[in-house]
């Protein structure tokens, strides 16, 4: 072999490996290897090997405009593309459009960067650069999902996908399942999202790892789809810190203006405007106009929701409106009217506001900004005080998140996605107040809450994958547990189970919905089922700082104003400080009685905010509670006026009244008894003298299988198990049993979920309260599978005192007493216990 041949044999290996960098999202080391390729073949000297070699410059050079551009050298990358000229031929002259189109489409320029594309498409044909081929039909598809246009960009990705397949190209096939989660994100099927992206992730880890970091920009973006922002962070947070020494400045720029939307999102509005500018300004040095003009948007966005210049603000939103649509940006063009027309509304110029928005949404607008558009719409209708084109806009917006919500079959996106309704639903609260008709208001408060209960439920995935997460899971929460009730404590175990959890919560997000829901209850409907059970209603919202009931007794329905909403959940949460430290413990003397006291004063505080000023008008009823927010918590049985009577606490009137009127079908009662519970086996003895045909579990037989197997369909479920509330992953809120937690995961994989659950110890009655009222934990992980009672704690409960309430409470369950009432009568004996009867009571 000639010096010139094995120079061209080695520049060969330096294009394939810088290639093979650049693919792998390393573009900074990939440049470094294309710079020694053209060095060693003399480029661009007058006479050198390159002139051997013109196809391999040629490649060369394509590939090292594309390194520099990804690295934010635009003017660098675009000039290696000019140089090109004189080795241009009729077979290579597709490749140069698609390197010009690829480098167009990195700095923003995507109109001029598709016809680039197109032209390539015929031309890589004829050519047979297949591999060129797939590359450009990859790219396309990007600029056909930047302009929204879904159909186009997933038929581009089904071709390169073929191709590569065909091909071997591992990287290439990996890029065509990420553009296709890309696009059924953008169309809203997050869960079909997140299963591309997990094909995605399984290429890169084994042959592009440097594109794993993009991966999870992208992800997190899925994430503050669904309404997840605390996780999207988490995920973004970690990606970050990564992009460094990767040469990815574009990337890059995207990831921090993710995080800027997500800090929007979350309402930390000053990390929002941080990370807009700060993604700005990369842009702008890349010469990226589109996405500086996103940025732009986003950090206007973030200044309006902080309550800053509402006159600049609308002003330099109209303005940018125009850039962005003549940048393509339809989407983003409509997003920045929509928050002109806000800012508008705001200065009080109604007119100005209503010219804004246009007469009809861009066919490429995305499911938030058509939300957007129906909040403005019923906003504009309420300034000029027409509630009925006000509820018109809300109910269309919600009917649309609705369907929406249809595509999850995840329980936490069906409750995430819930915050894109929140202020549609509010609107239509806010004119059915000022309308004033009682079964007006009584229609929006159940379009408010709760919207995830009216979807059909689905079950987890199942895979092999998952399995053994759970199992190990299991395993270690339990050794876990076991060095906890040592007094020590295994940070390390720790860690591990926190990684678990969300890969199983991350699994679970990948199922898809049935698109089915349950009609919303009617205010007709309820009070017909409230008289017959003797009952009145108590639905409690806030405005402003203050909290208001819709009373709805046999006589009338009202509405009456409670307390403030600060000191009724500062008082609640001191509540059950002090039932905490009640519980289970001998305290001195002096102590007890000052903290049983503070407890009566905490209560006294709570009747005079929440009950005193419907006392009146509820006389001797029962009471069905739907509370709100943080008011979720409160142990109502252990206020002065409702100590004895019946007290069901439901997320919704619809969910009360669908579990009254749901058939009964169940058979069998399930007593469990787990491990570390002093007092738990003898419970179960007690219990099962008054059920004598009861399935008991206790010792070693109480495992997570044989519960789940008992539990699946039977009438009553009867657990005296150490529980824990999980409140920043209440999907894993669990019970303790012999070989490990059962968790509220395991509930939603249920087949027929038990008609009653009774969870006689700890605080396992606690929830996380979401946006639009919707609700997590153990408690409504049972009402959600179909439960109708769950009877939980809010708080701590004492294990010895447990076991008499529970006796009391199922000798009145044996007799034919319904759960609100035999809670009530056996709760008596017990004067500080905060048992709840959640559901239909």
């Amino acid at each position: 072999m000639s010096r010139d041949e094995a120079r061209g044999v080695r520049a060969r290996e330096l294009h394939a490996r810088g290639l093979e960098a650049l693919n792998r999202g390393r573009p900074l080391l990939g440049a470094r290897s294309l710079r020694a390729g053209l060095r060693l073949l003399g480029w661009p000297g007058a006479v050198g090997v390159w002139q051997a070699h013109r196809e391999l410059t040629f490649r060369l050079l394509g590939t090292l405009a594309a390194a520099e551009v990804a690295r934010g050298s635009s003017d660098r990358g675009f000039a290696l593309l000019d140089s090109m000229d004189t080795l241009i031929t009729e077979n290579n002259r597709g490749v140069l459009l698609l390197q010009r189109g690829l480098l167009l489409t990195m700095i923003g320029r995507v109109d001029d960067a598709v016809r680039g594309f197109d032209a390539a498409v015929p031309l890589l044909e004829r050519a047979g650069e297949r591999v060129a081929l797939a590359r450009t039909l990859l790219n396309r598809a990007f600029i056909h999902q930047i302009a929204g246009q879904v159909r186009p960009a997933l038929a581009d990705l089904a071709r390169s996908e073929e191709i590569s397949r065909e091909l071997g190209m591992t990287v290439q096939l990996a890029k065509s399942f990420h553009g296709r989660g890309s696009c059924l994100l953008l169309a809203g099927d997050i869960p079909g999202a997140l299963r591309a992206f997990d094909q995605a992730e399984q290429g890169y880890a084994a042959d592009a790892d440097g594109m794993l970091v993009v991966l999870a920009v992208e992800k997190a973006r899925a994430m503050l789809a669904a309404g997840l922002g605390a996780d999207a962070a988490g995920v973004l947070d970690a990606a970050l810190p990564r992009f460094a020494g990767l040469g990815m400045n574009q990337e890059h720029a995207e990831a921090e203006l993710t995080r800027a939307q997500i800090a929007l999102a979350v309402g930390d509005h000053d990390t929002a405007r941080r990370w807009a500018g700060q993604a700005g300004r990369r842009f702008r040095r890349r010469r990226n106009e589109a996405w500086a003009a996103v940025a732009t948007l986003t950090r206007l966005r973030a200044e309006f929701a902080a309550g800053r210049g509402s006159a600049k603000v609308a002003a330099t939103a109209a303005v940018l409106a125009v850039a962005l649509r003549e940048l393509g940006l339809h989407n983003d063009a409509e997003a920045a009217e929509l928050l002109a027309a806000r800012a508008h509304l705001r200065r009080g110029e109604i007119d100005e506001a209503g010219r804004r928005v246009r007469a009809q949404p861009s066919r490429r607008s995305t499911l938030d900004t058509r939300l957007q558009r129906h909040v403005v719409r019923a906003r504009i209708a309420a300034a000029r005080g027409d509630h009925t084109a006000t509820f018109r806009h809300a109910r269309a917006g919600l009917s649309r998140l609705a369907a929406h919500r249809g595509l999850f079959g995840s329980i936490d996106l069906q409750t995430g996605v819930a915050a894109l309704g929140a202020e549609l639903a509010r609107a239509g609260l806010d004119a059915a107040l000022a309308d004033g008709r009682p079964a007006t208001v009584f229609r929006w408060l159940e379009h408010s809450r709760a919207q995830a209960f009216r979807s059909r439920a689905v079950h987890p995935l199942d895979d092999p994958v998952t399995a053994d997460a759970l199992a190990e899971l299991r395993q270690r929460s339990r050794v876990a547990r076991a060095s906890e009730l040592e007094g020590q404590r295994d940070p390390a175990a720790a860690r591990r189970c926190a990684e678990l959890e969300r890969q199983i919560r991350a699994h679970s997000w990948r199922a898809s919905g049935t698109g089915e829901h349950h009609a919303q209850a009617s205010l007709a409907e309820v009070r017909a089922e409230l008289r017959a059970a003797g009952a009145a209603l108590a639905s409690l919202f806030v405005v402003g700082t203050r909290i208001n009931a819709l009373l709805v007794t046999d006589r009338t329905t009202r509405i009456v104003e409670l307390g403030d909403l600060p000191t009724a959940t500062e008082t609640a949460t001191r509540l059950r400080g002090d039932l905490d430290v009640l519980s289970g413990r001998a305290l001195p003397a002096a102590l007890d009685t000052a903290v049983r006291a503070s407890a009566r004063h905490q209560l006294d505080v709570l009747t005079e905010h929440l009950i005193a000023p419907m006392r009146r008008h509820l006389r001797d009823a029962d009471l069905v509670v739907v509370p709100t927010g943080p008011l979720s918590g409160v142990p109502w049985g252990l206020l002065p006026d409702l100590r004895g009577r019946p007290v069901t606490v439901s997320p919704s009137a619809t969910v009360w009244l669908s579990g009254r009127k749901a058939p009964r079908t169940a058979a069998g009662t399930l007593l469990v008894a787990g491990p570390n519970l002093r007092h738990a086996e003898d419970e179960v003895e007690q219990l099962a003298l008054i059920h004598p045909d009861s399935e008991t579990l206790s010792g070693a037989d109480a495992t997570v299988e044989s519960t789940m197997k008992a539990l699946d369909g039977c009438a009553v479920a009867h657990f005296a198990a150490h529980g824990h509330h999980e409140q920043d992953s209440v999907l894993f809120s669990r019970l303790d049993l012999a070989d490990g937690p059962l968790m509220a995961y395991d509930i939603h994989r249920l087949g027929a979920a038990p008609e009653h659950v009774i969870l006689a110890s700890c605080d396992v009655g606690k929830v996380v309260v979401r946006a639009g009222d919707e609700i997590l934990g153990f408690t409504a992980a049972l009402l959600y599978s179909g439960t109708r009672t769950v009877v939980s704690s809010v708080a701590r409960m004492d294990d010895a005192e447990a076991v008499g309430v529970m006796t009391a409470y199922h000798r009145g369950l044996a007799d034919g007493v319904a759960p609100a009432r035999a809670l009530a009568d056996a709760a008596l004996t017990a004067p500080m216990t905060p048992l709840v009867c959640f559901g239909s009571g």
